[in-house]
C-alpha cells in the first residue's frame, strides 16, 4: 500500500470521525430546548447502558477483523480472510441478539439502582422504558461494525466513513424530530419524547446498515475476483485458531473503548444515591444532567479536535516501532503532544473564561451550569492526553499496559467519587473523573518513557510556550469581556450572550494567532499541514 493512499485513508477516517463526533455534540443544543435537564438526565441513564453493552457485545472483534483481514490479504490468502469475516459476522449477529435480550430483561433491575431512591424527577418506569427502547440498536450495530472492519482490512475507508455519517445524521434527525413531535405537536410528556429519542439509535443504525449493504453489492464482483485469486494454503487455520487469534488481539480494546462510559456509569450508580443521602435529591438530576450531558458536550469539542488531528500520526507509530527507527518514533510522539497542547490549551482557556456565555448561548442561563462548565473545562486536557497516550500504547502494541492504565484510573474514580460528592456535589464527581484520568495519563507516560526511552523534556519547551501564549490570550479575552458586559448583560438572554461570546472568541483567536504565528510556534507545530504558515 502506498504512503499516499495510507495517508488519504487515514485522513478520510479522521475527518469522518470528527464530523460524526461533532454532530454528536451539537445535537444536544436543540435537544436541551425540547426536553431540558430532566430529559437530558433520563437520556444519559439509558444511553450509557447501551454504550457499555455495545462494547461488551462487540468485544473489540471489528478492530481485530480489520487487522487480520489486512494480514491475510497481504499474504494473498483472501479466502482465509473471507472465512474469518463470515465467522465473525455470524458471531456478532448472535451477540447482538443476546445483548439486546439481556439489556431489555435487566432494565427493571438497573432502573431503581440508577435512581438511588430519588423519585423527585424521573421514575423507575421512565428509566426502565428508555433503557428498553435503546436496547434495540444492539441488533444491528455489532454486525455493522464487523462489515466496517472487513472493508478497512481491504484498505477501503469510504464505506466506514459514509455509513457512520449517514447513521449519525439519520439518528439525529429522528431524535430531534421525534422529540419535537411528542413535545410540541402532540403535547406529550418528556419521558415519552426521550423514549422516542433513544429509539433513534436503532433508526440510525438501520440507515447505516443500508449504506454498507450498498457498498457490499457494489464491490461484490471485486471481492469475488480476489477469492478466485487467493493463494493456496497448505494448512489453513481452523476456526478455533482464528477465534483465538482474534480474541487475543481484541479483548484489550473492549476495556479501553468503554473508558468514558465506565466513568459515567460510576456517576450514574453513585450520584443520585449520594445526593439522596445528603437530602439534596431536589437538585440531583439538575446537576447530573449538566455535568454528565450538557457541559460535557461542550468540554469534549476541543478534546475531539485535538485528538482527531493528533491521532493522524498514530498509525505511523506502529511502523516506526516495528522497523526499529527510534528517532522517527520519538519525533512522531513529540508531534502528537505538540498538536494536542497547541489546540487544546487555548480552547480550554477560552471555555473557562467564557463558560457563562457559552452555556447561555447553547442552552440557557444557569448559574450552576456556568459553574460546572468552568470547573470541568480545564480537565479537558487530561481527557485529551488520556486518549492520545492510550492510542500511542496501542500503536506500540502495549495493550496490556493500556488495560492496566484504565483499571488504575477507574479504581481511583471508584474510591474518590462518593467522598468528593459529599464535599463538592457535582464538582466532586467531575474532579474524581479528572483525577482518575490524570493517574492513567501519568502511568501511560511512564510506560512510554520506559520502553521507548522517550524524555518528556522534548515537549516541555513547546508546552511552556503554548501555556504562556494561552495565558496572555485569556487576559486579553477577560479584559474585553469586562468591557463588553458593562454595556451588555449576557445573562439576560441568548442573543446578548451570543454577541459577547462571538466577539470574545474572535478576539481570542486573533491574540493567540498573532502570538503563535509571530513567534513561529504555529509554523513549527502545524507548518506541514497549513502551508500558508510557511510563507514569509
Amino acid at each position: 500500500m502506498s504512503t499516499s493512499k495510507f495517508l488519504r485513508g487515514t485522513l478520510i477516517v479522521t475527518a469522518g470521525t470528527f464530523f460524526v463526533k461533532f454532530l454528536g455534540m451539537i445535537y444536544v443544543i436543540p435537544f436541551y430546548q425540547l426536553v431540558g435537564e430532566q430529559g437530558g438526565a433520563l437520556y444519559g441513564y439509558g444511553y450509557n447502558q447501551y454504550l457499555i453493552f455495545l462494547s461488551l457485545a462487540t468485544m473489540g472483534i471489528p478492530l481485530a477483523v480489520s487487522k487480520f483481514v489486512a494480514k491475510y490479504n497481504a499474504l494473498g490468502q483472501y479466502e482465509t480472510s473471507h472465512r474469518m469475516f463470515k465467522s465473525a459476522f455470524v458471531f456478532m449477529f448472535l451477540m447482538g441478539i443476546l445483548a439486546t435480550a439481556v439489556l431489555y430483561v435487566l432494565a427493571p433491575l438497573f432502573a431503581p439502582f440508577i435512581l438511588g431512591g430519588n423519585d423527585t424527577g424521573n421514575t423507575v418506569e421512565d428509566v426502565t422504558n428508555v433503557i428498553r427502547y435503546v436496547s434495540f440498536a444492539l441488533l444491528l450495530v455489532p454486525i455493522m461494525s464487523v462489515i466496517r472492519g472487513f472493508f478497512q482490512g481491504h484498505q477501503s475507508m469510504g464505506p466506514t466513513t459514509v455509513s457512520q455519517i449517514v447513521e449519525q445524521i439519520a439518528r439525529i434527525v429522528f431524535l430531534l424530530g421525534g422529540a419535537f413531535l411528542v413535545i410540541v405537536i402532540l403535547k406529550g410528556t418528556i419521558p415519552q419524547a426521550v423514549n422516542l429519542a433513544t429509539l433513534a439509535a436503532f433508526i440510525g443504525s438501520f440507515f447505516g446498515f443500508l449504506v454498507l449493504i450498498y457498498y457490499w453489492i457494489k464491490r461484490r464482483d471485486e471481492l469475488n475476483a480476489l477469492l478466485l485469486a487467493s493463494s493456496p494454503v497448505a494448512n489453513p487455520p481452523s476456526l478455533k485458531e482464528m477465534y483465538k487469534e482474534l480474541y487475543i488481539y481484541a479483548i484489550p480494546f473492549v476495556f479501553v473503548g468503554i473508558a468514558m462510559p465506565l466513568y459515567q456509569q460510576v456517576d450514574i450508580f453513585t450520584f443520585n444515591r449520594t445526593m439522596v443521602a445528603m437530602d439534596l435529591q431536589e437538585t440531583a438530576e439538575h446537576q447530573f444532567s449538566i455535568f454528565n450531558m450538557y457541559a460535557q458536550k461542550l468540554v469534549m469539542i476541543p478534546v475531539s479536535l485535538a485528538t482527531a488531528m493528533g491521532l493522524t500520526v498514530v498509525p505511523a507509530i506502529t511502523t516506526s516501532y516495528m522497523s526499529g527507527d527510534r528517532k522517527e518514533l520519538k519525533d512522531q510522539i513529540t508531534k502528537i503532544f505538540e498538536i494536542v497542547f497547541f489546540l487544546t490549551l487555548p480552547a480550554i482557556g477560552g471555555l473557562t473564561i467564557m463558560a457563562g456565555e457559552a452555556y447561555t448561548t447553547f442552552y440557557s442561563y444557569d448559574r450552576l451550569g456556568t459553574e460546572l462548565l468552568a470547573w470541568s473545562a480545564p480537565f479537558a486536557l487530561m481527557f485529551a492526553l488520556f486518549s492520545v497516550t492510550i492510542a500511542i500504547l496501542q500503536g506500540l502494541d502495549f495493550q496490556k499496559h493500556a488495560m492496566i492504565s484504565l483499571g488504575i484510573g477507574l479504581l481511583v474514580k471508584l474510591i474518590l467519587t462518593v467522598p468528593l460528592i459529599f464535599i463538592m456535589q457535582g464538582k466532586g464527581a467531575v474532579l474524581a473523573t479528572a483525577l482518575g484520568f490524570t493517574i492513567s495519563v501519568f502511568y501511560n507516560m511512564f510506560i512510554i518513557r520506559k520502553y521507548v526511552n522517550y524524555t518528556f523534556r522534548r515537549i516541555a519547551r513547546r508546552f511552556n510556550q503554548t501555556f504562556v501564549f494561552t495565558g496572555l490570550m485569556m487576559i486579553g479575552v477577560w479584559l474585553l469581556k469586562i468591557g463588553l458586559t458593562t454595556f451588555i448583560d449576557p445573562t439576560s438572554g441568548k442573543l446578548p450572550a451570543l454577541i459577547v461570546l462571538v466577539l470574545c472568541v474572535c478576539a481570542g483567536i486573533f491574540i493567540y494567532g498573532f502570538l503563535t504565528i509571530g513567534s513561529g510556534l504555529a509554523k513549527h507545530v502545524l507548518g506541514s499541514r497549513f502551508q500558508f504558515l510557511n510563507h514569509k
